[in-house]
């Protein structure tokens, strides 16, 4: 079973590597993030824990999943050429 950190390091890996990658993963972490984010530690403009819980069920029926690098590389894809035209 992956965990979140082996997510974020193989995002992270990914994103040194292309630079359009790592746009499209900061746009994508940038609009999921919770309100007033800078108010509260640890002062990270991460989503809520309930909605990524809620994401993770809706989508792999689990809300303790840890979705697959390529399914978020895709997402966040999916997500740019939706927003541009």
């Amino acid at each position: 079973m992956r965990s979140w950190a082996s997510l974020t390091l193989a995002l992270a890996g990914r994103a040194i590597l292309n630079p359009r990658v790592a746009r499209d993963l900061v746009s994508l972490v940038w609009a999921m993030r919770r309100r007033d984010w800078y108010r509260a530690a640890p002062f990270l403009p991460l989503p809520p824990t309930e909605y990524v819980r809620w994401r993770m069920h809706t989508a792999y029926g689990d809300e303790d999943a840890v979705p697959p690098t390529r399914d978020v590389l895709l997402f966040a894809r999916w997500r740019r050429d939706i927003l541009r035209p």
